[in-house]
């Protein structure tokens, strides 16, 4: 189809969810056109706009017996739209079809900021095709209204289907194609470079992806492409698991204006990488390497150089952290707000002594699977951290009841405690219950309830 077909012609229908072969898609019933396609595959379609009053013989006859208009039909239209802006999109194109009231309604420009798309079977790169020709119609070729897509989970979106994006949608400022493992380096390429204003990007699951570039041959050379910078904020490169040192490296230096950064499981990064990062970013408060198994104590004296502007940070599984890492983030990271370092069976009682001291704001620990914190660890922690909301002592061995005595006894607002594998008596959890009325416990003692 031309491009001025497409425009002629008006909505995408539920076809762009359902498959062509299920109930309400038979035989052409609420089609005027369709195109073909594999039986049980997910396309697009497009319909003209549906009539005034709805033409099936049972709605008919049920019209003769009640002729008083419907409850929500009496809604005035700023209502109306404000319900459909809770719809996905899928849920919005059907609304779409109903009248031709809900018609007009549906494709107000102000529900259309976003694109959400879900499902492992549905044609996504057809659907943006067809979506974004329908919100062109008032700027050829420029839908200026669209600033979110998400299409997480769609395992048949490709690089055609970002570059549908990148050519049309300039002033698109969040994409989340997490679990879309057919995505490579080029397409992000092509968004990022058509796309300026974007600011989130979530690309978590991506395999392929090892790089975030103006372009190839920007990727290479360090340097920007004459002297432009990527706006990127939020970058979740959770799962890929191909990103290197040098991968990271250009990303910190095209994206200095990082603010959160997510790299789980991205197993070959090292404290090499991490070294690359603080040079460019420094401006990040949100950081994660958990599972990044060769990241060391000499990757936490790095992260320790973002001093009081990090808040959370996430070491969890990071096996060669001990509590001389820990000492380094807790002496310059003195806002911190949320720690996560279950399963670093480095960490003693002295790590948590220094932390406690120093990270008196703390509001979250996870020190989950370190059988050597005990007691000790935490009363530093009772006697220091008054405003700890959430604690995780998931298989610490060396916990008692008494520890979560005096934790109780001093943290009051605490809301969460997770004690799950741990030696603690009921008498124990009863105190925490008493002192700690608005605590969620989690625990594995079938005593207790």
């Amino acid at each position: 189809d031309s491009d001025l077909s497409m425009r002629t012609l008006s909505t995408p229908s539920p076809a762009l969810i359902f498959p062509p072969n299920s109930p309400g898609f038979q035989n052409g019933r609420g089609s005027s056109t369709s195109s073909s396609s594999v039986t049980g595959e997910t396309v697009a379609m497009v319909h003209s706009p549906p009539p005034t009053r709805l033409t099936h013989p049972l709605i008919r006859l049920a019209s003769k017996h009640q002729k008083e208009q419907a409850n929500i039909d009496r809604l005035p239209d700023h209502a109306m739209i404000q319900i459909f802006s809770f719809l996905p999109t899928n849920q919005l194109c059907r609304c779409a079809r109903v009248c031709r009231r809900w018609y007009n309604l549906a494709w107000d420009p102000r529900l259309w900021r976003t694109i959400r798309l879900t499902g492992e079977t549905i044609n996504v790169d057809r659907a943006l095709k067809v979506l974004t020709r329908r919100l062109c119609q008032d700027t050829p070729n420029v839908c200026l209204m669209l600033e979110t897509v998400i299409v997480s989970g769609c395992r048949r979106l490709t690089d055609r289907g970002l570059y549908t994006i990148a050519q049309c949608c300039p002033e698109l400022r969040r994409l989340e194609v997490s679990g879309c493992y057919n995505i490579s380096n080029e397409a992000v390429f092509d968004v990022v470079s058509l796309c300026p204003n974007l600011e989130h990007l979530d690309v978590s699951g991506c395999s392929k992806v090892t790089c975030i570039s103006l372009t190839r041959e920007a990727s290479i050379k360090l340097s920007p492409l004459h002297g432009k910078q990527i706006s990127i904020r939020y970058l979740d490169m959770t799962d890929c698991f191909v990103l290197e040192d040098e991968g990271l490296h250009t990303i910190a230096a095209h994206c200095t204006q990082l603010t959160h950064l997510y790299l789980r499981r991205c197993v070959r990064i090292t404290d090499e990488g991490l070294r690359y990062l603080m040079i460019y970013c420094t401006s990040v408060k949100e950081l994660s390497v958990s599972d990044c198994r060769f990241v060391s104590d000499f990757g936490m004296r790095e992260i320790a150089k973002l001093e009081s502007r990090l808040r959370y940070l996430s070491i969890a599984h990071c096996g060669r952290i001990t509590d001389v890492g820990i000492r380094y983030i807790a002496k310059y990271c003195s806002k911190l707000r949320y720690l996560n370092a279950r399963g670093c069976e480095g960490i003693t009682d002295h790590g948590v002594e220094y932390l406690a001291k120093n990270c008196t704001k703390l509001k979250s620990l996870d020190i989950g699977k370190c059988p050597l914190v005990s007691d000790a660890g935490l009363e530093f922690l009772a006697l220091n951290c008054f405003n700890l909301k959430r604690l995780s002592l998931k298989s610490c061995e060396s916990i008692t009841g008494q520890g979560l005595q005096i934790v109780a006894a001093n943290c009051f607002d605490l809301q969460m405690l997770n004690v799950q594998d741990c030696e603690v008596s009921v008498d124990a959890l009863r105190f925490v219950k008493r002192h700690c009325k608005r605590c969620i416990i989690e625990h594995t003692n079938p005593a207790f309830f």
